[in-house]
């Protein structure tokens, strides 16, 4: 298991290069990226003001966001070199894009 330095430095990379692309799809689907107190969400302009939270939880090493009433858990992978959700093998931007298209209805690639 990876060390609290080495695990923050890792999420840090992820989490710039996902709000560089979350930013762009934003942009281009019509939902609002905000970043801070190290996490990040998205906005939707829907009634029921929907908001999908990415955070890291450092004690257990990895990256949880919360989207589509779901946990979604995703820990470092080596054979990637990314963040995976160990249930299907999917990466962060790829899960990004599935429960993006998934709660917007429209393709959305992250």
């Amino acid at each position: 298991m990876m060390d609290e330095h080495e695990f923050q430095k890792r999420c840090d990379t992820a989490f710039e290069s996902l709000l560089r692309r979350l930013q762009d799809a934003g942009d281009a689907h019509g939902f609002e990226v905000e970043g801070g107190s190290g996490k990040l969400e998205v906005l939707f302009e829907d009634a029921e003001e929907t908001r999908f939270v990415i955070s890291p939880n450092a004690p257990v090493r990895q990256i949880w966001i919360s989207a589509l009433t779901t946990s979604f858990k995703l820990s470092w992978s080596d054979a990637a070199q990314t963040f995976v959700l160990d249930k299907t093998g999917e990466t962060l931007m790829q899960l990004m894009g599935r429960i993006l298209t998934e709660q917007l209805g429209n393709p959305v690639t992250v």
